[in-house]
């Protein structure tokens, strides 16, 4: 399985390849992202990037979408995106990745809000939960 980050520049060229998973991603934001906004912020803004796995044949199984969050007393890497198939194959050598990535650029975590289902898939990655997020929707003012 083969890895890599995407120059910025050349997000286009490997979109459509990774469109589905970004898609089935943008669902869980229940309508703050679509994947045409993923695509953006990854082709249009250098401080956003585009993490893919592919095989030697150039089937593409996943992708990821990070940037930096600088909070005043701590940089992280923040993965705002997660998707594809067969996760049991790329999972460990993206993860492998983003931990050299992170502490290349003085990061001192990574961080994500997802699913429920992301806190037990890391948690013997030493995932640590610090909290969750929740959201009570508002409905019309008449109910």
């Amino acid at each position: 399985m083969i890895v890599s980050l995407v120059p910025f520049e050349r997000v286009h060229e490997c979109w459509a390849n990774v469109a589905p998973f970004m898609e089935r991603a943008a669902e869980y934001t229940f309508g703050r992202y679509h994947a045409d906004d993923i695509y953006d912020l990854c082709s249009q803004r250098q401080d956003y990037q585009l993490w893919v796995a592919f095989d030697n044949e150039g089937k593409f199984y996943g992708a990821v979408v990070t940037s930096f969050t600088e909070y005043p007393g701590k940089r992280v890497l923040s993965m705002h995106f997660c998707g594809g198939d067969e996760l049991h194959l790329w999972k460990e050598p993206m993860l492998d990745l983003l931990k050299r990535w992170a502490r290349d650029t003085q990061c001192d975590a990574i961080e994500f809000t997802g699913r429920k289902g992301w806190v037990k898939l890391f948690a013997n990655d030493g995932n640590q939960v610090q909290w969750v997020t929740c959201e009570l929707p508002l409905g019309d003012s008449n109910g």
